[in-house]
């Protein structure tokens, strides 16, 4: 029987393949000591739905094809468009991983690591500038999880043609994507009605598997389309009713992007919940680039929790103005999930 149980493998993982006719026998071989030989080819998991996978055995983001994984008798298959079967006979290693805290099933069961997606080169957080309105706590959750990956994280703002205009709400927009910027994230500022700022976003995602993380109805699909338009993905429009987003993309797919170098692009399904996993609550101030600098410079060191503590370095620069009030709320609110 093959080891692999591709549940726990995130879209990105990669694969080494060969044709089905001259599939390997693992039986009773760890796949981490398996040596690839001559004919092999690698290969990216490119979907996951249920037991249903999607593979790409091209060995770099040029030209990327699809190939469909279905399971069959001790063996998953892989089936290409021209019906020429393939096997995956191991996993290599991965560079990287983005995990979050999954939702258990039922009240009381244990909670447990759900694998979004592997060999990521960038993450970028999605919300709209309007309809459904900026969540920045959960903006703060992703640069975190990018932060503790050592990943770049890009902030991709889209509906910009929805965007309040001299009101109160457009003050707001401004000044928090003001104060990202001055922390170091690049901020895209799009609109898949105008094609305004995709020019400059598509050249950041070139040459890089970039990961879309964001709530339903943000428009990850929609713009996704306007950057490819041959990708054809299904979009929704929020509901008038609730002013949140639809559940219409159901699966995590890499997306191939044309261009100089190529790249590619993983579309997720929209969370509402984004728990953190396996990140140290001691180590998650380094991970927000205002409060790194001041880590071990408090009265009490590295053991200081940077709550209520006497001489807290990172208390004393949110009461001087150094760090936003707001980002200081959504730190506390991650240590306090995370303790």
């Amino acid at each position: 029987m093959w080891a692999v149980r591709p549940a726990f493998h995130g879209v990105g993982q990669s694969y080494v393949t060969r044709p089905a006719a001259h599939a390997v026998c693992l039986r009773g071989s760890p796949l981490s000591t398996f040596e690839p030989a001559t004919g092999f080819t690698p290969g990216w998991l490119a979907a996951f739905k249920d037991q249903a996978q999607t593979m790409d055995t091209s060995p770099t983001l040029t030209n990327r094809q699809g190939l469909i994984i279905s399971k069959t008798t001790g063996a998953y298959g892989v089936q290409t468009g021209d019906q020429t079967l393939s096997c995956a006979v191991a996993v290599l290693p991965r560079r990287n991983q983005l995990a979050r805290r999954g939702v258990p099933s039922r009240p009381g069961a244990h909670t447990f690591e759900q694998v979004i997606a592997a060999n990521v080169d960038q993450v970028a957080p999605v919300f709209a500038a309007a309809n459904p309105a900026p969540k920045w706590n959960l903006l703060d959750r992703y640069l975190a999880v990018a932060g503790a990956l050592d990943l770049p994280a890009l902030i991709l703002v889209t509906k910009a043609d929805l965007a309040p205009a001299a009101t109160a709400a457009a003050d707001a927009l401004r000044s928090a994507l003001d104060e990202y910027r001055r922390l170091g994230y690049r901020v895209f500022e799009t609109s898949a009605q105008t094609s305004a700022g995709l020019d400059d976003l598509r050249a950041a995602l070139g040459g890089r598997v970039t990961l879309l993380l964001g709530k339903s109805g943000v428009g990850k699909t929609s713009l996704l389309n306007a950057l490819e338009p041959g990708l054809g993905l299904r979009v929704s429009a929020v509901s008038a009713a609730t002013g949140k987003g639809r559940h219409t993309t159901t699966q995590v797919q890499l997306c191939p992007l044309a261009g100089q170098p190529a790249g590619g692009v993983i579309d997720t399904p929209g969370t509402r919940e984004f728990g953190l996993w396996d990140i140290d609550p001691a180590d998650l101030a380094l991970f927000f680039p205002e409060m790194r600098p001041l880590v071990g410079r408090c009265k009490f060191g590295l053991d200081c929790r940077h709550d209520e503590e006497p001489g807290c370095a990172i208390r004393q620069a949110v009461l001087s103005g150094a760090i936003s009030p707001r980002r200081y709320q959504s730190y506390q609110r991650l240590r306090s999930e995370s303790d």
